[in-house]
């Protein structure tokens, strides 16, 4: 595998503090609170379906959620954040033995590059895709078929990197397989059933597979 496809939340950081702040400071222009398990599920799905799954609103109310939900992580939610221990030295590696690396993620684009520059991973990311803020290219197989354009990758030399279900089978969609990592946020069983076709445990191991493909 030439080209290495990473997710950004849960997978090369841990956003847990930011988005939790976030998601609850726009619950609570609707007068509503959520459980600690329904806020959770808002790291790494696109914020409109999670929004809209939990508010029970449709797709126009969802996208408005997610406006009120930027008023707090543009300025403040983004730096409450950190970047997983091995992370970057894993890019490095990488990068080192001759794979290309890449972001897709389904955080916004503009997001995405200022977290990565901000933790030093810019340098060993060829390409850095993300959603767009008007609402396009959320769905994650696009993102990693546009992440698989702007690299010039064949599919059957790409894999994909993700803590979610979404990673998995946004990746199997695009056509490439995909690897699901358990130190991000994905529930008990989430990754095998939605069809990893590898699951490491840590960084560590997730590098060893890495350089061996």
């Amino acid at each position: 595998m030439k080209y290495i496809l990473f997710d950004l939340d849960g997978t090369l950081t841990d956003p847990k503090e930011g988005i939790i702040k976030s998601v609850q400071y726009a619950l609570k222009a609707y007068g509503k609170s959520a459980s600690d398990e329904e806020l959770m599920r808002f790291i790494g799905p696109p914020l409109m379906e999670s929004f809209s799954i939990l508010l029970g609103v449709d797709e126009a109310e969802a996208a408005r959620a997610v406006e009120i939900y930027r008023e707090y992580f543009a300025p403040t939610g983004i730096f409450q954040n950190r970047a997983y221990d091995g992370a970057v030295d894993m890019l490095k590696s990488l990068t080192d033995s001759g794979k290309t690396l890449a972001l897709s993620t389904s955080k916004p684009q503009v997001f995405a590059e200022q977290i990565i520059k901000r933790y030093g991973m810019e340098p060993y990311l060829s390409a850095a895709v993300g959603s767009e803020l008007d609402g396009h290219r959320t769905k994650k197989s696009e993102v990693i078929l546009e992440t698989l354009r702007l690299l010039g990758a064949d599919k059957a030399d790409a894999v994909m990197v993700g803590d979610r279900e979404h990673d998995i089978i946004g990746a199997h969609e695009a056509g490439i397989k995909a690897i699901g990592v358990r130190f991000g946020y994905a529930s008990e069983g989430e990754l095998e059933a939605a069809g990893a076709d590898w699951v490491v445990e840590t960084i560590p191991e997730l590098t060893e597979l890495l350089l061996s493909l």
